[in-house]
């Protein structure tokens, strides 16, 4: 469950994750979650950033709809996770985001990861929040609906060639549109494929997609 509240620029009170380096922090990391709320997937993916030397922290964006959400991976939990995106509410996601980066933003340069909607909000925070250093972007489908808006920070974007969710013509259109953002495509590699906890797991997509964030980041955050 998140461990400490954050409050939003429209005095919304959500949850969050945080998890701290053994040393002196390089910086810090917005992790934002996948449809499943900041469940163990998105919980781990900050350990491992603070075993890497950032500060992380995950906000529970789904708290504006069902306060401290969390949801596995069967076909049934999938099918009620869909329900929170609906309707996305884009301008609550900024606004959680930037109460996520304000609250870590003492521990040096900041860098916003994401996963699935995560992926979307990140490059979407990218081009409309201030004080990003880096954003990095997992499988976001809905990236190309925003790809005419200019990152504000240096953006890498991570995609699996066999995402059933996001044709190729989808990634096509955001290459064409941002040329400024790296784009990886990842051979064999489906929807979720840097999530250990789900089937769709492609351990070597994963590993170099996680090599290259961290590695952008090391350039970018510290």
């Amino acid at each position: 469950m998140p461990d400490l509240s954050l409050t939003a620029a429209d005095g919304h009170q959500l949850g969050a994750y945080r998890a701290d380096p053994s040393e002196a922090a390089r910086g810090a990391i917005v992790v934002i979650q996948e449809i499943f709320g900041v469940n163990s997937h998105i919980r781990s993916v900050c350990d491992r950033l603070a075993a890497a030397g950032y500060v992380a922290i995950a906000p529970a964006l789904f708290d504006r709809i069902e306060p401290g959400f969390q949801s596995g991976y069967s076909p049934a939990e999938i099918e009620r996770a869909r329900a929170f995106i609906a309707d996305p509410d884009w301008d609550g996601y900024m606004r959680d985001s930037e109460a996520a980066l304000k609250a870590v933003a003492d521990g040096g340069k900041v860098g916003i990861v994401g996963f699935c909607l995560g992926g979307s909000v990140a490059f979407l925070a990218a081009t409309r929040l201030t004080g990003l250093a880096a954003a990095v972007g997992f499988y976001g489908g809905r990236i190309d609906h925003f790809a005419d808006e200019v990152p504000r920070c240096p953006t890498q974007l991570h995609y699996g060639a066999e995402d059933g969710g996001i044709p190729m013509s989808n990634v096509d259109s955001v290459r064409a549109k941002r040329p400024d953002c790296e784009v990886f495509v990842y051979d064999g590699a489906g929807h979720g494929f840097n999530c250990d906890e789900r089937a769709s797991f492609h351990p070597e997509a994963a590993k170099l997609a996680w090599a290259r964030t961290l590695s952008f980041f090391a350039s970018h955050v510290g």
